[in-house]
């Protein structure tokens, strides 16, 4: 579960004293996590700020280990020599070698290429997305 630190990020009229409530349900199906954080202030009128947050997963989720049994690997293989085609980078129609390919799905520019040849910022590497490359 993951910690979000407000009394850094609150505006100067909080006072910031949380009372922190966790509940978990768990059914046959799933479980899930509610987590409700109010804040009181010191103010007459008793304003306080109130904060739910619901963890619950998708029904059609599946377990950790059969999505790593179904998960190809994506983009090329490291060390696989590559040609760019993206048309505004330095290194368009260049042939460079794949130094890593992050596995992330949604990442936007997934695959690393080192060349030989150095740019004018003295810089010999680049990500590219998928569809910017081709393996030679």
């Amino acid at each position: 579960m993951a910690f979000c630190n407000i009394a850094s990020t609150a505006a100067t009229g909080f006072v910031v004293k949380p009372n922190i409530i966790i509940t978990t349900t768990q059914t046959n199906t799933h479980k899930s996590t509610m987590v409700k954080v109010m804040f009181f202030s010191n103010n007459t009128r008793n304003s306080r700020m109130v904060v739910n947050a619901a963890e619950e997963p998708a029904s059609g989720a599946i377990s950790a280990e059969e999505d790593k049994t179904t998960q190809l690997p994506i983009g090329p293989k490291r060390g696989t020599k590559v040609r760019i085609l993206r048309k505004e980078s330095y290194w368009c129609n260049s042939v460079g070698s794949v130094v890593t390919v992050d596995q992330d799905p949604n990442s936007r520019y997934p695959v690393i290429v080192r060349f030989n040849k150095l740019n004018y910022a003295n810089v010999s590497t680049n990500n590219y997305a998928l569809d910017e490359i081709e393996e030679v």
